[in-house]
């Protein structure tokens, strides 16, 4: 891929790997206040967004939504460093695209503390990303364009310049409206048959094709 000078990451199923905490977090919470656990494939369906946009999905009442985010964020934060881990040669890549000179943001619907804890857990310096857009940062979340212009305007690079690494259909359809290049990382709790309606740019099978993309 010619003309790329920046790499924008998802977080969540891209940069580490939280699927067995975001899914017991979503066991807990909804066992808590609905009773029952709705199946898991529909929650997942959902990563990439923000937790408020998926808990509207499942409140029965607007009154519970803050209640559902509250029990989640809860067993969320209580887990997090038992259940989060490094996806293997992640660090390794992305510390290789570094020095080689690419411009490195994170494009997340997580809220900017938890963005910064999930790094630190996966030995990901904060300091390797010279953007680090998070659902605090925007109004309109993935799968709106919003995030992924923000992180380029704060790169100062234009589109055309820019792939984004992601694993679920939410970031394809962001930096597609973006007018950047997508990368559909297949690591990641989204099945390529489930990613394929978004038609990325490029296809990645391990961490490591994200060298062999850039030339590296």
């Amino acid at each position: 891929m010619t003309g790329i000078r920046s790499v924008l990451f998802d977080l969540d199923g891209t940069l580490i790997d939280s699927e067995r905490l975001i899914l017991a977090s979503y066991r807990h919470a909804m066992q808590t206040h609905l009773g029952h656990v709705p199946p898991e494939e529909t929650w997942l369906a959902t990563i990439g967004q923000p937790l408020v946009v998926q808990m509207k999905m499942y409140a029965r009442t607007k009154e519970e939504v803050p209640a559902l985010i509250r029990t989640y964020v809860e067993h969320n934060m209580a887990h997090h460093d038992d259940l989060v881990r490094p996806f293997p040669d992640m660090r390794d890549v992305v510390k290789t695209v570094r020095d080689a000179g690419f411009q490195l943001a994170i494009v997340t619907s997580k809220k900017a503390h938890a963005a910064g804890r999930g790094l630190r857990r996966c030995d990901l310096p904060e300091d390797w990303f010279e953007s680090r857009v998070t659902a605090d940062d925007v109004e309109r979340y993935k799968p709106e364009p919003d995030p992924v212009w923000r992180a380029l305007e704060e790169l100062d690079v234009e589109a055309a310049e820019a792939v984004f690494v992601g694993d679920s259909t939410h970031d394809m359809v962001s930096g597609r409206a973006a007018g950047v290049s997508t990368a559909a990382a297949l690591w990641g709790p989204y099945s390529r048959e489930q990613l394929e309606p978004t038609a990325p740019d490029t296809w990645l099978e391990r961490p490591a094709d994200i060298l062999e993309l850039l030339g590296l």
